[in-house]
C-alpha cells in the first residue's frame, strides 16, 4: 500500500473534485454525437486537466503567502463542493444520453440505445491514470532538477530556474516527438503516392485529356487524386441526355505535386495545358483549390458541369499529399503558395484577353481548400479587372478573410448563417438555406459561402477555452442542440475533438458536405443561362445524396 502510495504521490481531492466537475460538463452535447469510448477519452482528458488546473491555483496561492483555510472549515467547504458537483454530475448523467439522441436525431442518425455508462468510465479512468502518470513524470523531473540547483543557489531562485528547465526540455521532447511522426507520416505519404505513380492505370486515350500522350502534363506523377478527377465526371453525352441538347466535354486540368519543383511551375504548366484544351474558348473557367490530399470532390465540380451544359474548364493544382489535419499544420504555407500562383498566373493571362471573348472566371475551394483559394483571391489585385465570382465551402476557421467577413454580418443575423450587408457581393448558404434570398440583387461580382451550422472545422474557436464561441450565444440551428452548456477549457476539448469527429458525419451535416448542397450556391454565383427552378429539382435527383459521391452518367 505503502509502495502504491509513494508512487501516486500525493493525491488532491479538492484539485480532484475540480477535475469531476469538467468531467460532469463534458457529458453535455457538442456540435457532433459522441460514441461511449470517445466521451470516455474526453471525459478522463478533462477531468485530468481540471485537476491539473486546481494544481495550479494552489501553486500560485501558496507562492502568494495567501493565507490558508482552517483546517476544520476546508473540510467543510470539500465536503460541500462533492456534493454539489455530485448532484451536477447525477443530473447531467440522466440527461446525457437523451441529449446525444436529441442530437442525432436532428442529423439523421439512429438513437443509442444506452449510455453505456461502464465503457465511459473504463475509457475515462484510463485516460485519467495515462495523464495523471504523464504529469507525475513531469513533476519529478522537476524536484530532481530543483534539488540539483538548490546545491548552486538559493531555494527561490532555484524554482524558477528550475521550472524554466523543466519548460525548455519538454518543448524540446514535444517538438522532436512531434516532428519524428510527422517526417514518418511523410514518409509514408510520399512512398504511397510514389506506389501510385508506378502503379498509374493507362493514361487517357483522348488526346484532350489531360495526361494523354499528347497532354502536357506527364500522367504517371500526376497521382490518384488527380487522375480521378481528370477520368470521373460526365462527359458530353451525359450532359446530352440531361440538358436535351447538343454538349460539350468539360475540360479538367490537374497538375499533381510532382509535376513541377515549384509552385510556380505546377502553374505555369497548368496554364500552358489549359490553352493546348482550349480552355479560355469557354463560357466559364473556375480555378478550384484541392484539398491536402489534392481531392476533388465530385459532390462540386459535377453539378457544376451540368449547369453549363459542358461549357467549362477546371483548373486545380496539388501541394500536398497529407491528409488535411496534417496538411493544416504543416503545409499550411504551400497550400497558399500554390493557389496562389495557379491564380496569379492563370488570371494574370485571363486578364490579357478581350473580355468580349473571354470566359467567366470564379474562385473555389472545400476546406483547406476553401482557406487557400481565399488567400489567392487577393482583392488589391483583381481591382482593375476582377473575377466573376466565388465559392467556397467549409471554410476552415483560421482563414482570415472568412473571419473579416464573419465580423461584418448585420446586427440581428446569426454567426453560422450571416447576412452582409445588402447582399449583393457575399451570400451564404447552409444544408437549410441556398443563397437567393438577399435585399439587393446580385452585383457584378459573386461570393457564396457554404457552411453547415454544425460544422466545427469552420466554427471551432481558440478562444472557447475561455469564453464562448460567437454561435453558442444565437438561439441553436436546425441541427445544434438546445443543451449547449459552455464552460471554459471542457468547451474548447469537445469543439477540437468535435473537428476530428466531423468527417464522419452524415452528409449535410458537420463536414459532410455534399451535392445536394452544392448545386444551390453553384447556381446563384455562376448564373447558368436559361436555368429554372425545374431544372435544379431534376439536378438535384439526378446527383447521388451520398457524401463524396458527385452526380452518376445515368438519368434516373
Amino acid at each position: 500500500m505503502n509502495l502504491v502510495a509513494r508512487a501516486i504521490g500525493p493525491f488532491s481531492i479538492p484539485c480532484f473534485l475540480i477535475g469531476v466537475l469538467f468531467f460532469a460538463a463534458s457529458l453535455t452535447p457538442s456540435l457532433i454525437p459522441r460514441n461511449p469510448e470517445v466521451q470516455g477519452i474526453l471525459g478522463g482528458l478533462v477531468t485530468a486537466l481540471g485537476y491539473l488546473l486546481g494544481q495550479f491555483i494552489a501553486l500560485v496561492w501558496r507562492a502568494l503567502d495567501m493565507p490558508g483555510l482552517p483546517k476544520r472549515l476546508a473540510r467543510g467547504v470539500t465536503l460541500l463542493a462533492a456534493v454539489l458537483i455530485v448532484v451536477f454530475f447525477l443530473w447531467v448523467l440522466s440527461s446525457s444520453l437523451i441529449w446525444q439522441n436529441d442530437l442525432r436525431e436532428k442529423m439523421g442518425m439512429a438513437p443509442a440505445d444506452a449510455l453505456n455508462l461502464v465503457r465511459i468510465l473504463v475509457f475515462a479512468a484510463l485516460t485519467f491514470a495515462l495523464v495523471f502518470a504523464m504529469g507525475r513524470i513531469v513533476a519529478s523531473f522537476f524536484r530532481l532538477v530543483r534539488a540539483r540547483l538548490y546545491r548552486v543557489m538559493p531555494p527561490r531562485r532555484a524554482n524558477v530556474v528550475g521550472l524554466i528547465v523543466v519548460a525548455v526540455v519538454l518543448v524540446v521532447v514535444t517538438r522532436d516527438g512531434i516532428l519524428d511522426r510527422v517526417i514518418a507520416g511523410l514518409d509514408t505519404s510520399y512512398e504511397t503516392a510514389q506506389a501510385l505513380f508506378e502503379d498509374a492505370p493507362p493514361a487517357p486515350t483522348d488526346a484532350w485529356k489531360t495526361g494523354s500522350d499528347a497532354s502536357l502534363i506527364e500522367w504517371s506523377e500526376i497521382g490518384s487524386p488527380g487522375r480521378d478527377f481528370i477520368t470521373s465526371g460526365p462527359d458530353a453525352d451525359a450532359i446530352s441526355a440531361f440538358t436535351g441538347r447538343p454538349a460539350l466535354d468539360p475540360i479538367r486540368v490537374y497538375v499533381g505535386r510532382a509535376n513541377g519543383e515549384t509552385p510556380l511551375e505546377r502553374a505555369e504548366l497548368a496554364l500552358a495545358e489549359l490553352k493546348r484544351q482550349g480552355a479560355f474558348e469557354r463560357s466559364v473557367l473556375i480555378i478550384a483549390s484541392p484539398t491536402g490530399t489534392g481531392w476533388m470532390d465530385p459532390g462540386s465540380h459535377d453539378p457544376v458541369e451540368y449547369m453549363h451544359n459542358g461549357d467549362i474548364a477546371t483548373v486545380a493544382a496539388q501541394y500536398s499529399y497529407l491528409q488535411s489535419p496534417l496538411a493544416l499544420v504543416l503545409e499550411t504555407n504551400t497550400g497558399l503558395e500554390q493557389a496562389t500562383a495557379l491564380q496569379d498566373v492563370v488570371h494574370g493571362y485571363w486578364k490579357t484577353l478581350p473580355k468580349n471573348s473571354r470566359p467567366r472566371i470564379y474562385a473555389h475551394g472545400l476546406s483547406l481548400g476553401a482557406w487557400s483559394s481565399m488567400h489567392a483571391t487577393n482583392l488589391f489585385r483583381l481591382l482593375d479587372d476582377p473575377i466573376d465570382g466565388a465559392f467556397w465551402a467549409g471554410p476552415p476557421f483560421p482563414s482570415n478573410f472568412w473571419n473579416y467577413v464573419q465580423n461584418q454580418r448585420a446586427t440581428g443575423s446569426p454567426w453560422v448563417l450571416p447576412k452582409i450587408g445588402d447582399g449583393s457581393l457575399i451570400r451564404y448558404a447552409s444544408h437549410t438555406a441556398d443563397a437567393s434570398e438577399a435585399v439587393a440583387e446580385w452585383g457584378d461580382m459573386r461570393i457564396v459561402f457554404l457552411q453547415y451550422s454544425s460544422d466545427p472545422v469552420v466554427f471551432y474557436d481558440p478562444a472557447s477555452i475561455w469564453r464562448a464561441p460567437p454561435w453558442m450565444r444565437d438561439p441553436p440551428a436546425e441541427d445544434m442542440s438546445e443543451h449547449f452548456f459552455f464552460m471554459p477549457v471542457v468547451s474548447q476539448f469537445q469543439l477540437a475533438l468535435d473537428m476530428a469527429l466531423s468527417f464522419g458525419s452524415p452528409p449535410g451535416h458537420g463536414h459532410a458536405y455534399y451535392a445536394q448542397d452544392y448545386i444551390a450556391p453553384w447556381i446563384q454565383v455562376t448564373n447558368p443561362e436559361g436555368w429554372t427552378d425545374s431544372d435544379t429539382r431534376r439536378l438535384k435527383a439526378h446527383c447521388d445524396v451520398g457524401f463524396q459521391s458527385g452526380c452518376s452518367n445515368d438519368l434516373r
